[in-house]
């Protein structure tokens, strides 16, 4: 196992070896038992139904039996994910590194070396900024990195019966997926820790010597000295295990992929917007090629003008001999004039009839 995952094995044992987990048993069994009571008066409120009894009870007999062996459950799976881990990267690049960065300041700096880098002038300083660096900056990461991961699976651990001994009378909930998605991240902690030192084990950055020979850390930092390559290393490996339970939160949450969707609608959308310009741009280069002759202007929204000689109707109401004139000065060949004022007769067509209406009536 690697070393965080042997801390958690012992505080495991402490919580295991204490009062703690037996409390939460047997809150967690008298919870279970109020439930299933629960259950059993609600079948026989829907008037004594045997297959919502038979369900009920094989569920609560089931995670009674869980909380029971709870303790065993919970490392085993935990055993089965380290297991994993080690298949992935049986060498451990962390710690071997931080052990052979101690063997290095230990073997090239003796008792008064730090007061000699310090009189040292400005060399001096920036040489035991480099080593304070390479000293204190990766062994605390990965200590904190430790204490967390117990911490959280210590959390986990404890109150996984409670959770337990909810879910059959609350179900697939809230509460329960929840509790099973932090598990899943916790434990992904150790697979993406052990896919990385896989993969500086793959760039030949596993360990101090091979970043020695190779006088770089998987191919970055070419030329620098030893301390400077120590320093720096040390900072790219604190960033790399202070980011796993980020990545870990991100990969089961699942939103890498939310994330990739993301650029490929980007990649896309600037894709096409490139294919509409490289379009534009042939299309110019094709009027430039023909002269540059400008397209015709669209027609006016009246349709073309009417050439001389043509009648024209003027659609309207009432006075026929506006319509005459109109066409009489358009055949003479002349400008156009203007429609008249219609006749008083055409204006007031209601009038005339109610005049004859009048004399008829004297009549």
């Amino acid at each position: 196992m690697f070393y965080f995952q042997t801390m958690f094995q012992q505080v495991y044992n402490g919580i295991t070896g204490s009062a703690v987990i037996p409390a939460v048993q047997q809150i967690s069994e008298a919870i279970l038992l109020l439930a299933a009571l629960f259950a059993v008066y609600e079948a026989y409120a829907k008037g004594g139904d045997a297959r919502t009894l038979a369900l009920a009870g094989i569920r609560y007999l089931f995670m009674g039996l869980l909380i029971t062996q709870y303790p065993n459950v919970f490392i085993n799976v935990t055993n089965a994910v380290a297991n994993l881990a080690q298949a992935i990267a049986p060498t451990d690049v962390w710690t071997n590194f931080r052990d052979q960065v101690q063997g290095y300041m230990s073997a090239n700096n003796g008792q008064g070396a730090w007061w000699n880098w310090v009189v040292g002038g400005v060399a001096g300083a920036f040489s035991l900024i480099f080593q304070a660096i390479a000293v204190l900056v990766f062994p605390i990461s990965y200590a904190l990195f430790s204490f967390f991961y117990s911490m959280y699976g210590a959390v986990l651990y404890v109150v996984g019966p409670l959770v337990l001994a909810l879910y059959p009378a609350l179900g697939v909930g809230q509460l329960a997926r929840t509790f099973m998605v932090n598990l899943m991240v916790w434990s992904a902690w150790g697979i993406i820790y052990a896919i990385i030192s896989q993969l500086l084990t793959i760039m030949s950055a596993n360990s101090l010597n091979s970043i020695f020979t190779a006088q770089s850390f998987g191919g970055a930092f070419q030329g620098a000295s030893q301390m400077l390559l120590i320093s720096l290393s040390s900072i790219l490996l604190s960033i790399m295990i202070l980011l796993i339970p980020f990545i870990a939160r991100r990969v089961v949450s699942g939103d890498i992929g939310s994330t990739m969707l993301t650029v490929v609608g980007v990649a896309a959308s600037a894709a096409h917007a490139a294919v509409g310009a490289w379009a534009g741009m042939q299309g110019g280069a094709a009027r430039a090629a023909g002269g540059g002759e400008t397209p015709p202007p669209p027609p006016p929204p009246g349709g073309p003008p009417t050439p001389p000689g043509e009648t024209v109707a003027v659609v309207g109401g009432g006075g026929g001999g506006t319509s005459g004139e109109y066409e009489g000065d358009m055949e003479g060949g002349g400008a156009p004039r203007p429609p008249s004022e219609p006749s008083e007769a055409a204006a007031a067509p209601g009038a005339a009839e109610a005049a004859g209406s009048a004399a008829a009536a004297a009549v």
